[in-house]
């Protein structure tokens, strides 16, 4: 097999793994929206998520700081502060929104992070915004407008909490990525995301126990089912697929790829939530995915 075809191959595995990943976390939101179905609110919901993965994070936590050098006291409080911010304060923030919103309409204001990211670099480094930027954005907030107000058409006030809290998930992640983008090239990803979920982990179940009796994790067989599809498919496997796909095909081929994310949680959506998919829905999801695509190739 020659050079071209095996540079082609990794390609398309990159690109396969990156899909995939994005379809997986995407569907996070099909599956809290399931278990929301049995009465269990988003502590616990998040609780059950965090518990469920821990084990796999830890053990991977425990590698890395076997195969690295330990850490300086710096670097681990900014790792506890990027383990708050970025995993707990994020995930509890958007499955707290999921309970008031749509699950199409969750991952389009999530898909928004890029331009968060880009609006934080504006206020606080100073940075220039190009004319290509301003139009990307004119256009994905324009259709984060049309499905907001189709949903606002049916649901009211609860559309605007929910929407709320899911932007202010949104912000917390895009924080994140701002502040780790430093460490990641110092430390790896590997290690950086294992410890990062391993703070998110504790901070989401000593939550619960602070804030819930512990009875409430006596839960009917389908939660705990739906938790562990929650905390593995959804969460592990995504993490790893992409840090693999971005090891293939770069980190702005990945970001491309992820833009399946709200389309298939449209579809997901309508399969299993019986949501009914509307041209306004179509066209917001088209236009806020023409956004971002634009801002990714600047």
């Amino acid at each position: 097999m020659d050079q071209a075809a095996i540079q082609r191959r990794n390609h398309l595995t990159g690109l396969s793994l990156a899909i995939v990943g994005a379809i997986l976390f995407s569907a996070k939101a099909i599956v809290a929206k399931l278990i929301y179905r049995y009465h269990v609110d988003a502590v616990t919901l998040i609780a059950f998520r965090m518990l469920f993965s821990l084990p796999v994070f830890a053990a991977i936590a425990i590698w890395q700081a076997w195969r690295h050098p330990p850490l300086c006291a710096a670097d681990r409080w900014r790792l506890l502060g990027l383990g708050l911010v970025g995993y707990y304060l994020s995930s509890f923030l958007d499955f707290l929104g999921l309970q008031y919103i749509s699950a199409g309409l969750e991952r389009l204001i999530l898909f928004l992070t890029p331009s968060f990211v880009l609006f934080i670099h504006v206020l606080w480094f100073k940075r220039q915004i190009r004319p290509i930027e301003y139009l990307s954005l004119l256009i994905a907030y324009l259709g984060i407008v049309l499905v907001f107000l189709h949903d606002l058409s049916f649901n009211g006030q609860q559309v605007i909490l929910g929407a709320g809290l899911v932007l202010g998930s949104a912000i917390a992640y895009a924080t994140y990525l701002i502040q780790s983008g430093e460490m990641v090239a110092r430390i790896g990803s590997l290690r950086l995301v294992s410890y990062a979920m391993c703070v998110s982990s504790v901070a989401c179940i000593a939550q619960f126990f602070l804030l819930r009796p512990v009875t409430m994790l006596v839960q009917p067989a389908q939660v705990l089912a739906l938790s562990v599809v929650n905390a593995i498919v959804c969460t592990v496997f995504p993490v790893f697929l992409t840090m693999f796909a971005v090891k293939r095909i770069g980190a702005p081929s990945a970001s491309q790829a992820g833009m399946i994310g709200p389309v298939s949680t449209l579809i997901l959506g309508t399969v299993f939530l019986n949501e009914v998919i509307s041209e306004w829905q179509i066209a917001g999801a088209s236009l806020v995915i023409l956004g971002m695509y634009l801002l990714s190739r600047k």
